[in-house]
């Protein structure tokens, strides 16, 4: 494993080694032609003629090309160039004459906005009358990621689209860290990424597990209709629904499968994200999600997506947008989905209904977002727990089982209901200072009659435990707070200071049942018996818990953005309350335990850039966590909060349409685990690793997305200091993920993308004792994409993917005490729509 370390430090570093002799060569030769000031360019632009090609073909990738061969820096929101073809130039140009060749026949056209950029703009939206005292002025989309239509927020506001997509559309070119605001991915002393609409939408994603499989760095605890939702593992920590946050708010999202037809950007932030979002509900040590929502463009849009999974799932998606008022200032944006039938596993059903509204107003100083959605999920049959305790200490775990095959009884089933709410507000005081608030709220039911299934042999028999659960969870969240810039000599500072906290409760107003039901194997589960239940009209109080915090920061900059150093820290208090929870037992419902703690956790961060392109970070964060019991205990106690620590130091390097970072980190967290029987503090996990990811557009027409990781996990001061060395559960020592796309030559077929991913995972220890453990997987995916234009002027795109194509049969994880299985093979098919 140390080798393997070594190599993957080696690895990144030579490959950003060799991107920045390639991007200096390049700077190099750009910086010997001539400039001057053209008519209608702005300042900056080369204006000499210069040898131009450019294939026909999508127009994004020829403006990606375009932008390379000529320094042009290009403007737009990457939806306006998705779906629209050009006939490509060949020949000595001025740089603005190609572009405008390379426009011809799209629809599009230009404007100047500011130093050395243009923006695309649509002329049926937009006015082109610069010398008009009315017409419109369009601002510049600069790293900070403001943006990409007209009334864009000030650099001290975050209300509106998220910063703009990186080269290629897949991921942003920034992203929002909390109170911190937007920042650029390459000025930012964090690993993150931020995966688009675009690449939800063209991979036909259908939770959050389907979208963080295109990053090395996460894995899922389970699958897409697992009882235990979308939990996550980040750099080998677990992170569950609650951690995820919405427009910044944890917990305002469904508990079990975050919703993203409403969705325009989720973004990744690796590490604790304790200084710029608060404490998460359940720590979230090793990273947070944030899910940014959709909000409506400048130009109209009506988009239709039927769509068909295999063996039998029919549905259709709805997005519509809309802006009104003299200056587009209200913007209205409808998501709707419909979906039933049976998934890829076997009798497994599933009927789903999604429905949101998102508005939002932009003033010349105020800015406001609403959005309330709506998602009733209904699973039959769907896969349950399944754990692992062999009756003979020597038996291994038994190999998955036909992916396909349903492991669980008819009469199993899960329903979820959850109404969600969230509004943003933003006031800027002055030019440089922004204050701001946002609410939200989430309330969830959940209705379900499932089971744990416990393999006891290498052969794969299992006793069976049927679990009936009804459930209300309630969670609120709030931030305040105010971000500002001002200088102090050659010091530039970014400062904010933010208020945070938020509320769950979670109820059982219906008994929680624990039923025996018979046996079974992994290859016969057909004898498993339905015993019979009541529901106690007598409910109780599971859990509550509360948090609050204060948090300031302040970034200096000195040396034209160079060097900035980032201050700051949270004062945070955690507090909470247990209620005995199994019925028929002792003192049901009553409380068991409570805690209020509180402590303050510092950060600083360093970002230098000794080059332009080259960005050189460290970071030391802590974090105040409060550790859940594993999956197998739910629902089940917690610990007062304990204080998790991280170290990371980075480097990222901006190709100008390709990026690639490269980070190591080390991150220490006190364990929790069963101790003497009792869930108790049980020394501490330490993972140490290192992160190379990649992202943007290498040559025009190849998109990738990816990367690898290597992560040495191991177990420090364990109660019995049996496992002191050992492998933590869950955490492999080496992941990659990586996803590309290819656009065909034109004279194959205009049009036409080639898509693949490859998602590999190492070996996988199940027990802290690392007596078992599950094999490494390799799984492959594949699709193809096809765009063109409709007989009414708008675009049509056509996909089609197949997930799991060889069929593979693998466990996927050993996270939360559980076994996951794998994804079968999936045929995804759709066409959208524009109107």
């Amino acid at each position: 494993m140390r080798d393997a370390w070594r190599l993957g430090a080696a690895a990144g570093l030579s490959l950003l080694a060799t991107g920045h002799a390639f991007a200096a060569e390049n700077q190099a030769a750009a910086d010997t032609l001539p400039r001057a000031v053209a008519r209608n360019a702005p300042e900056g632009v080369p204006t000499a003629p210069m040898r131009v090609f450019v294939a026909a073909g999508p127009l994004e990738a020829a403006l990606n090309a375009l932008s390379k061969q000529t320094g042009l820096k290009l403007a737009y929101p990457t939806d306006m160039a998705e779906a629209r073809n050009t006939r490509g130039v060949d020949g000595d140009f001025r740089p603005t004459e190609a572009l405008s060749r390379v426009l011809a026949g799209t629809g599009l056209t230009y404007l100047p906005a500011g130093d050395a950029t243009i923006t695309l703009v649509d002329p049926r939206f937009v006015r082109l009358d610069t010398t008009s005292e009315s017409a419109t002025t369009l601002d510049e989309i600069n790293v900070e990621g403001r943006g990409a239509e007209a009334g864009a927020p000030p650099p001290t506001g975050v209300v509106g689209r998220p910063p703009a997509p990186y080269a290629g559309g897949q991921v942003g070119s920034g992203a929002r860290l909390g109170m911190l605001g937007n920042r650029s991915v390459f000025d930012t002393p964090f690993n993150i990424a931020g995966y688009t609409d675009k690449l939800i939408r063209d991979q036909q994603a259908q939770g959050l597990i389907d979208v963080i499989e295109n990053d090395p760095s996460v894995r899922a605890a389970s699958s897409l209709s697992d009882a235990p939702g979308s939990t996550l593992y980040v750099r080998g920590f677990e992170l569950y629904p609650l951690d995820v946050g919405f427009d910044g708010l944890f917990g305002v999202t469904d508990i079990r499968r975050p919703p993203l037809y409403n969705i325009e950007r989720v973004e990744v932030l690796k590490g604790p994200s304790t200084l710029v979002n608060g404490g998460a509900p359940n720590g979230g040590v090793g990273g947070a999600i944030n899910l940014i929502p959709k909000r409506a463009a400048d130009e109209p849009l009506t988009r239709i997506t039927p769509f068909f999974h295999s063996k039998g799932t029919f549905g259709t998606a709805v997005d519509v947008g809309r802006r009104f008022g003299a200056n587009g200032e209200w913007g209205v944006r409808l998501n709707g989905v419909l979906q039933r039938g049976e998934t890829s596993v076997d009798k497994e059903k599933l009927d789903l209904g999604f429905g949101s509204i998102g508005l939002d107003y932009r003033g010349d100083r105020a800015r406001w977002s609403f959005d309330l959605a709506y998602q009733d999920t209904d699973y039959d049959r769907n896969r349950t727990f399944i754990e692992w305790f062999p009756t003979n200490p020597t038996d291994k775990i038994p190999d998955a089982p036909k992916l396909s095959r349903n492991l669980g009884h008819p009469d199993e089933f899960q329903r979820m209901k959850t109404l969600m709410g969230a509004t943003r507000f933003e006031y800027d005081l002055t030019e440089n200072t922004t204050v701001f608030a946002g609410f939200g709220v989430a309330d969830t039911s959940e209705n379900a009659f499932a089971s744990y299934k416990t393999i006891t042999s290498e052969t794969g028999e299992f006793s069976n435990l049927f679990v009936r659960r009804v459930t209300d969870y309630r969670t609120y969240a709030a931030d305040v707070g105010v971000r500002t810039r001002f200088d102090t000599g050659p010091v530039k500072h970014e400062a904010s200071i933010s208020a945070a906290g938020f509320w769950t409760k979670t109820e059982f107003p219906k008994a929680l049942q624990f039923l025996p039901g018979g046996s079974g194997s992994l290859d016969n589960p057909g004898g498993v018996t339905v015993p019979d239940y009541t529901d106690d009209p007598n409910g109780a109080r599971f859990n509550s818990q509360e948090y609050r915090s204060v948090g300031i920061a302040d970034t200096m900059s000195i040396l034209d953005d160079r060097v900035s150093l980032t201050l700051g820290g949270r004062f945070q208090e955690l507090a909470a309350k247990n209620y005995n929870f199994r019925p028929g037992g002792a003192n049901y419902g009553e409380l068991a335990s409570k805690y209020r703690e509180s402590e303050f956790t510092p950060a600083v961060a360093l970002v230098v850039k000794p080059l332009e392109r080259l960005s050189v970070y460290g970071n030391y964060v802590e974090a105040l966590i409060s550790p859940a019991a594993p999956a197998g205990a739910l629902p089940g106690p917690s610990l007062p909060p304990l204080v998790a620590k991280q170290k990371e130091i980075g480097v990222k390097y901006d190709f100008g349409s390709f990026g690639a970072s490269l980070a190591l980190f080390d991150i220490k967290r006190p364990n929790a685990g069963f101790v003497a029987g009792a869930f108790a503090a049980d020394g501490f996990k330490r993972n140490r690793g290192v992160e190379v990811n990649l992202f943007g557009e290498p040559m025009p027409g190849l998109r990738l997305t990816g990367g690898v990781s290597f992560i040495r996990g191991k177990l420090q001061d364990t109660a019995t200091g049996v496992a002191d060395g050992n492998v933590a559960p869950a955490v492999p020592s080496f992941a990659l993920n990586l996803y590309g796309e290819y656009d065909l030559p034109p004279s194959l077929l205009d049009g036409l993308t080639v898509t693949g991913r490859v998602i590999h995972t190492s070996k996988q220890y199940y027990d802290n004792n690392n007596d078992y453990s599950i094999p490494a997987w390799t799984r492959f995916d594949a699709g193809l994409r096809y765009s063109f234009e409709g007989s009414w002027g708008k675009p049509v795109t056509l996909r089609a993917n197949v997930v799991n194509v060889f069929g593979k049969d693998y466990w996927s994880s050993t996270g939360v005490g559980l076994l996951s299985l794998g994804s079968p093979r999936t045929l995804l098919l759709s066409a959208q729509f524009d109107f």
